[in-house]
Formats: C-alpha cells, structure tokens, sequence
C-alpha cells in the first residue's frame, strides 16, 4: 500500500483525503447492515415473530460484540498516530497484539452467548405472547450465531487496523464478499431450496456463520500474506505485556462505551417486550432502517477517527482541528437532507421490509412508519455527535467519547424512554419519542467539550516513536 501521507492524511487539502477515507466506510457500514435487513427482508416474508424474534436477539448480541469490539478502536488509534509519525514497525506490532487479544475475546464471548442465550433471553418480562411465540425463536437464532463470533471479531479486527492506517477499501472489498454469500444463503436456507430443507430462522443464523467465517479467515490472510495495511508478522501474536497495556488502557473505556450503549439497547429492550408483537417487531425493523440512515454519520465519524489520529502522531493538531470541523458540517447537511426524505416517506419504505400482508405486519408497519418519522428530528445531531466521538477516539481520548455517549444514552434516552412509555399516556409514541431525545443532548455537549481545545494531544510521544518494532511504545491518556 502506498504511505498514506501520499494520500493526503497529513497534508495538503481536507476535503479530498476524508471524502476517499469516509465513502469505503459507508459503503463497507451498508454491507454491514445488510447482513440484518437481509434477515429482516427474508424473515418478513416467513413470519412476523421471526421479526420480532431477532429484535429480540440484537441487543443482547451487541452487547457482547460490543464489548470486544472496543479493542478495536484502541488498535485503530495506535496504529494511526503511529503511521501518523512514520513508525510502521510499531504499528504493525500493535496490529499483530490487538488482533490476538480480541481473537481470544471472540473466543470467550462465543462460549458465553451460546450457552447463556436461554438465560439471558429468560432476564427479559415478555408478555405471554411473546414468550411463547417469540423467545424461543430468539434463542435459536443466538446459539447459532455465536458459534462464529471469532470470526466475526478477526474480520472487524483487521477492518480496524486497516482504517488507521488509511486504508478503508480494503474492508470494503472483502465486507462486499461475504455479505453477497449472505444474501445468497438466507432464502436458500430459511425456506428450503433444492437439497436443503427449510430452516427458519437457524437458516438466517447459520447463512450469517457461514458468511462471517469467510470474512474472518480472508482478513487474516490479507494482514499476514500481503503488502496490505500495517506490516504484521505471525511473531507479533504472541502477547507483548507492555503493547497489551496500551491496548487496555484505551480499549477498556472505549469498550465500557459501546458496551453501556448496548446495555442501554437491551435495558430499552426490556421495557419494549411488555407491549404487544408488534410494537416489538416495529421497533426493530425501525430501528434496521434507521442504522442505514445513519451510514454517512458513522462513516464520517470513523474517517475522523484517522485524521485525527495520524495528524496528531504527525504533530499537526491544527490540521486535526480543521479536519473535524469539515466533518461535523458535512455529517449535519447530509443527514438533514436524509431526515427530510425520511419525514415525508415513511410508510413506503417501512413497508418495503414487511410484506405478508397479515393484520399483524400491517399494524408493524404503521407503528414503524410513525417511530421512523418521529426520530427524523435528531438526524442532523446524530451527523455531529458521531464525528465528535471520532475525533476523541482518534486522539485516544476514550474516556471523553464514553462520557458523552453515557449522557447521551442513560442520562437521557433511557429515562425518557420509561417516563414517556409508562407514565404518561403516549405508549409506544413515548418510546420512539424518548429515543430520539439522547443525540440532541449529547451532540451539544460534545460540540461544547470539543471548543475547550484539551483534546489536541497525541497519545505516543516522541522519544517513544521507532521504526522498528522494538521501539519504546508505551502510551498515556488524559
């Protein structure tokens, strides 16, 4: 791969370099989410509880992703501001350590999913409906797809390591893989074509093991058998206390992060699953379409995170500063523009997902339609917030991005959530109410944070900075 200065990262114009960082981010983002609309389209057409089934299964499964997968942005971070200061050695030694360590977390979490999915679905007051139409389907699904969760964490573990050192298309190609195999797979194996019986909805999980083990193993051989990305060799997997710490001291908030924002996804999901079905499959489906609408927020948010990352390991804080605010005006414009487009279609695009023409998936679509209309008001704050967060991540300022996504989820939409819903008369309407409430309020205190300027340090220092990895490598975080 060519040295990402040449592209741009560290000097000459912004809006090239996050333009060609930030569109294979979406893209790859797209891929991501069509692995879940692929299962929500497919099982739309089988059964309304399959919906609801894997609504019910999503926040306990991103709870446990997302815990390892906040080691990831501690490798993502380190990588960059050590390409940012010309330092490949020791960025392809932290790729070689931060790949082993969440291999070995997917390992774990693998076990615990598995075996714990009868449990933890059981920790959720279902009415008689659901527990007995829907759980059931739940659990089903989550055995299965636990089963290839080391998989899963190998290929975002390598999709990390090479966005921090500039290269987001890489991802992209290989995301597009394995979610074509997945598409390919779902009808076949959810109803039956040929020499494969009909599985329901195991076939959707096992179409989605099968697709994320190929994205896994070819993520591996692209990082160990190619000029690819950060130069990482297989001596590099055995742990190195001293690389481990680094990854700890700046994975560990950002994986609080993300697990309290799936903890506060399931904890919302507890509230939702005393109403009827379809509230219930309404606020997952809602909730698949609205990840799409959010794309071009998250990949900008991610695109920041290089940025600011490499230009700060490259002593440019200034162009830091600047490359952020480029993002932040361009992530509001563009998910306004999306809210528009959302706030005055909702039905048609609701109903695209929801097809068996039963009582059941109409009364879905109107209580999706109306949850997607209301969450339009908090479009443009979403663009900002996710560019905020990325820039204290790329600085390695993990602590900073998990205070403001804690405002944001448990100070503000999980107790408006529970207000709205329970004690008042709104119902559903307070739920799709009070979850449109969290970004408002955390993207104007991250603006906020982010004019006192503290943030503007990287986390490698100079004398710790080598070409080889056996450099001094050891970092701090305010």
């Amino acid at each position: 791969m060519a040295s990402t200065k040449s592209d741009g990262i560290t000097d000459g114009g912004l809006v090239r370099p996050l333009f060609h960082l930030a569109w294979p981010i979406v893209v790859t983002q797209l891929l991501q989410v069509a692995y879940n609309v692929a299962d929500a389209f497919w099982l739309g057409r089988y059964s309304a509880n399959a919906v609801g089934a894997i609504s019910l299964a999503f926040p306990i499964i991103y709870f446990l992703i997302a815990f390892g997968g906040g080691f990831n942005v501690a490798g993502s971070t380190l990588v960059a501001q050590y390409t940012g200061a010309d330092s490949d050695g020791s960025a392809g030694k932290v790729g070689g350590q931060t790949l082993g360590f969440v291999v070995g977390i997917g390992v774990l979490l693998s076990i615990v999913g598995h075996f714990g999915a009868g449990p933890m679905l059981s920790l959720f007051p279902s009415n008689a409906a659901t527990a007995d139409k829907v759980v059931p389907l739940a659990q089903q699904y989550m055995e299965i797809f636990f089963v290839g969760l080391p998989f899963m964490f190998g290929f975002l573990a390598f999709s990390a390591l090479l966005r921090g050192y500039g290269d987001t298309r890489t991802p992209m190609r290989v995301m597009a893989v394995t979610v074509v195999l997945n598409v390919v797979l779902d009808p076949i194996l959810i109803f039956g074509v040929g020499p494969f019986d009909a599985m329901g909805i195991e076939g959707a999980a096992v179409a989605t093991l099968v697709a994320r083990a190929v994205g896994g193993l070819v993520g591996v051989y692209v990082l160990f058998f190619t000029a690819i990305g950060p130069n990482v060799d297989f001596g590099h997997l055995v742990p190195d206390l001293d690389y481990v710490r680094d990854i700890v001291r700046i994975g560990i908030p950002a994986a609080l992060e993300q697990s309290a924002g799936a903890l506060a996804m399931v904890t919302l999901t507890v509230m939702i699953v005393t109403f009827e079905p379809e509230v219930i499959a309404a606020y997952g489906l809602g909730n698949r379409l609205i990840s799409l609408v959010f794309l071009p927020a998250v990949g900008l948010g991610k695109a920041t995170n290089t940025m600011v990352g490499q230009n700060l390991g490259a002593s440019n804080p200034d162009r830091a500063e600047r490359a952020v605010k480029l993002a932040a005006n361009v992530g509001a414009a563009v998910m306004f523009a999306l809210a528009v487009v959302a706030a005055l279609f909702p039905e048609p695009i609701v109903s695209v997902f929801m097809a068996t023409g039963t009582n059941e998936a109409a009364k879905t679509v109107e209580y999706a339609a109306k949850y997607l209309r209301i969450r339009t008001v908090e479009f443009a704050f979403i663009g900002v917030f996710h560019v905020m967060v990325g820039a204290y991540r790329g600085a390695g300022n993990t602590k900073t991005a998990m205070a403001f996504s804690l405002i944001t989820l448990w100070l503000i939409r999980v107790p408006a959530v529970y207000f709205l819903a329970f004690e008042t008369t709104l119902g559903p309407t307070g739920i799709w109410i009070g979850v449109a409430l969290g970004h408002i309020a955390g993207a104007i205190a991250a603006v906020a944070w982010f004019t006192r300027g503290t943030w503007k340090e990287a986390v490698i220092h100079d004398e710790q900075v080598g070409t080889s990895v056996d450099a001094d490598h050891a970092v701090s975080e305010d």
